[in-house]
């Protein structure tokens, strides 16, 4: 019960941007004041917190205002992704300390790519200057399907040779840190929700627009996460059914119509670029797609068919999730959201509207992140944060 109670008072105390006085904070929790007063000489002695000035309110004499210490606690995130991997460091107010992007290893041996994982960690924390001892934990944002319970990335599609590995335990070996894995698509939203500002509150969807597409759901202010941790997968919402077949025996999935690999595909197919003797490596996807876009935006109208057909697709499987959750707005971000961003934007909000079964009720907001491509880095960094400062209610049921 007081892990619970220190945690409500770190949430209150993060969610007001100019901090908040002990009185605020009894009438913000419901807590004692002498709860209160035991919990924040606790917090002020680890250096979680500071005081920040004297604030007058009313008669009386002026509060001391409090506000968490940014340098009181680091964390480390990485993203995992099939073509580059993203290392962020965040202080404890989750602002960004130091960041590195490298290829990722081509190698099929998750012992090669994990190695590299380490290696890199080291490197941005000799970078940053912050002291081990002041860093709370790694997490990492991976492609699903993954054991959260086991800290196991199972067998993601984009990822060769990786087939039931123990990330979670080989990380913490290698760093001696604690470490927390999770999905990608998870990550981004929950990024979203510490250090997206206004987009990151209430209902959302985060379509995360990578290798693969994902959805982060977010209802209430809290993740969906499914039964074992790895809601979010909708390769297989139908978009077009007379679009390309898909392997699981249906007609234009999300996996074979919306995917970047897919609309490089179309692209070779109708002429744009040659196909490439290598075939489809994921280096190639991407070098590739940056150019159907480009083709796009210069006014080849072959190329802008392309990303049109995406777009109406795409809102196919938005419709149908915004429907099933009922939600405020939607959020688009990753690697390949900033090449879509313009073409998406003049369309989808419209074509959404005119599927949401509540548009009398009311409509939903269509917006990108303002985190960046670094939003799943930046998730997984978080994903210890919100360990470490959100409330779980589960924490006070008893075994």
């Amino acid at each position: 019960m007081g892990d619970f109670n220190q945690s409500v008072i770190l949430d209150s105390i993060r969610r007001a941007r100019t901090g908040l006085s002990r009185v605020e904070l009894a009438a913000a929790t419901g807590l004692s004041a002498q709860t209160i007063s035991n919990i924040c000489r606790r917090l002020l002695q680890r250096g979680l917190i500071e005081e920040a000035g004297k604030e007058i309110s009313g008669p009386g004499k002026p509060r001391t205002m409090l506000r968490l210490n940014p340098t009181g606690r680091f964390t480390l995130g990485v993203h995992l992704d099939p073509t580059v991997t993203t290392y962020v460091m965040l202080d404890l107010t989750g602002a960004i300390v130091a960041r590195s992007r490298r290829p990722t290893p081509t190698s099929s041996d998750p012992g090669v790519v994990i190695a590299s994982l380490v290696s890199e960690l080291d490197a941005l924390i000799a970078i940053s200057g912050v002291s081990r001892e002041r860093i709370a934990g790694i997490g990492v944002a991976a492609p699903g399907p993954i054991d959260t319970v086991n800290g196991i990335v199972v067998n993601p599609p984009h990822l060769a040779g990786w087939r039931d590995v123990p990330l979670r335990e080989a990380l913490a070996e290698g760093t001696g840190l604690p470490v927390i894995l999770d999905k990608d698509v998870t990550a981004a939203a929950i990024a979203e929700m510490w250090v997206g500002g206004p987009s990151g509150t209430g209902s959302f969807i985060f379509f995360y627009m990578g290798t693969g597409i994902g959805a982060g759901l977010v209802v209430d202010d809290d993740v969906i996460r499914g039964s074992s941790d790895n809601a979010g997968e909708i390769g297989h919402i139908v978009t077009d059914p007379d679009g390309p077949e898909c392997f699981c025996g249906l007609r234009g999935c999300v996996l074979v119509a919306c995917m970047p690999q897919a609309l490089v595909r179309e692209a070779e197919e109708a002429g744009i670029f040659p196909a490439d003797p290598r075939g489809l490596a994921h280096d190639t996807v991407d070098a590739r797609f940056t150019e159907l876009c480009e083709a796009s935006a210069a006014g080849d109208a072959v190329a802008r068919g392309i990303l049109d057909r995406s777009a109406v697709r795409m809102t196919t499987a938005i419709a149908v999730i915004a429907n099933i959750l009922d939600v405020d707005h939607v959020v688009f971000g990753g690697p390949f959201w900033e090449r879509l961003a313009e073409h998406y934007m003049r369309s989808v909000p419209a074509l959404l509207g005119e599927r949401l079964a509540a548009r009398s009720v009311h409509g939903v907001a269509v917006m990108g992140t303002g985190i960046g491509e670094d939003v799943a880095a930046v998730g997984a960094a978080c994903l210890v944060l919100n360990q470490g400062l959100a409330p779980n209610p589960r924490a006070l049921m008893l075994a």
